[in-house]
């Protein structure tokens, strides 16, 4: 209600524009009564009034993490719907001291201990790239703030679960912070303060570990050897970093320091792959990579036939057609007009198989070549392990015609002629093979 006013009077001097938006959560007999209270003060403030009601799952996440994921996004819908571009929230110096104190006990790292900032954008949080978030109030003390209610006639209403010493919020509030109060006076103020000292620090630390990705990253690669040249507490930092561009959860203190001990001690040769839940963190090649997690190909999976497992390709024949779309092998074989390649006459006669390698197949790429296994070509062209399972080959019977990130077998290419084909395969991500 103070935020209410004093943006109203702002918005009214300034000629801008104010709407004030309600979330009911429905946890309350009384949720109705604190709507019907914001309308009416909105009204007799002739301001806009927008709502929306959301329903708390019961899915074991905890009501309050629940009900302030659904309240932010439901305020960040509100504001896409009307074009509002700020939104500004009432917290203020003891929500500040009660989120530091709350941080802290659960062991948060710099980041936690911030506390809140004055204003930032929260897209995760908001779903919205282009909105902005403040907090004007962030200084004042709650004391000071009723003062205010009082002395200009505004009435406000409680939610009575704010009582609730079950909720840690309000355990915190009401047992820990009166005994600070009594023997700390003014205590929020210095943990504010001490907040933005570590927010300072985490500025600069995040300053270092852009510094770092700049130096060290390739392409969507990492140089685990310039890693391996860092203290574990920098290493650590730009782990943390890189997780946070790459919008991924951030991980425990242990899940990380165990992952970069692996990175950071396996062989060379090894396939390392640690998995995270947004995603596998792979070595290969002396390179760091964070791989998405990728379904099964249709493909990929073997067939069942009277206890025997056995996976068989899908066989086609070529007519013609300047592509082919293969959704069980994840992308389009392309058929195009080539100096060298196959005589199109000789391929449209043969029935065809795409598959993926089973093991042991050979390719031959030039005349004055050998012919190499495909995990020699593969190991040649530095072709990851994890991307080499989902290139698939083309055959006729037994013989191997084209292996996708590789190329096509020469010895059955047309010596001279009109009409000579090649292949080429592209994958759904858009890499073309």
């Amino acid at each position: 209600m103070v935020l209410l006013r004093l943006a109203h009077d702002w918005c009214a001097g300034q000629g801008a524009r104010l709407h004030v938006f309600h979330v009911h959560h429905g946890l309350s007999p009384n949720a109705d009564g604190w709507l019907a209270h914001v309308e009416r003060s909105a009204a007799e403030l002739g301001v806009a009034v927008d709502h929306r009601r959301v329903t708390i799952p019961n899915d074991g996440t905890g009501v309050e993490a629940a009900a302030r994921k659904l309240r932010y996004a439901a305020l960040g819908e509100m504001c896409r719907v009307h074009g509002v571009g700020l939104l500004l929230t009432a917290h203020h110096l003891d929500d500040q001291a009660e989120t530091v104190l709350l941080q802290l006990l659960r062991g948060s790292g710099l980041a936690g201990l911030s506390g809140m900032d004055t204003d930032n954008l929260a897209p995760g949080l908001l779903g919205s790239e282009g909105l902005a978030m403040a907090r004007p109030l962030l200084a004042q003390s709650r004391a000071a703030l009723e003062a205010f209610a009082l002395e200009h006639g505004l009435s406000w209403v409680e939610d009575e679960s704010n009582l609730d010493s079950r909720y840690t919020r309000n355990a915190l509030r009401h047992q820990v912070m009166p005994a600070l109060a009594a023997n700390f006076p003014g205590f929020q103020a210095r943990l504010a303060r001490g907040a933005m000292h570590v927010a300072s620090a985490q500025r600069l630390l995040d300053e270092l570990a852009a510094d770092d990705l700049k130096a060290c990253q390739e392409g969507e690669a990492i140089d685990v050897g310039y890693l391996a040249g860092l203290s574990a507490d920098r290493v650590d930092n730009f782990m943390r970093h890189l997780f946070a561009v790459r919008g991924l959860a951030m991980p425990s203190t242990a899940w990380l320091r165990e992952m970069v001990d692996q990175l950071l001690s396996a062989r060379e040769d090894a396939q390392l792959k640690v998995t995270h839940p947004g995603c596998h963190i792979r070595r290969h090649r002396g390179k760091l990579y964070l791989t998405p997690h990728l379904p099964d190909l249709a493909g990929m999976r073997d067939a069942d036939d009277i206890g025997v497992l056995f996976r068989e390709g899908q066989s086609f024949r070529w007519q013609g057609e300047q592509s082919i779309a293969f959704p069980d092998y994840g992308g389009v074989l392309h058929f195009e007009p080539a100096e060298q390649g196959f005589d199109a006459a000789w391929l449209r006669g043969h029935d065809l198989t795409i598959d993926f390698r089973k093991g042991g197949e050979r390719l031959k790429l030039a005349p004055n070549r050998p012919s190499r296994s495909l995990k020699a070509h593969y190991q040649a062209l530095g072709v990851p392990a994890w991307e080499r399972e989902r290139l698939p080959t083309v055959s006729r019977n037994l013989d191997l015609l084209f292996a996708a990130g590789i190329g096509m077998d020469c010895r059955h290419w047309s010596a001279v002629g009109p009409n000579l084909v090649s292949l080429r395969w592209e994958a759904v991500s858009g890499e073309i093979v």
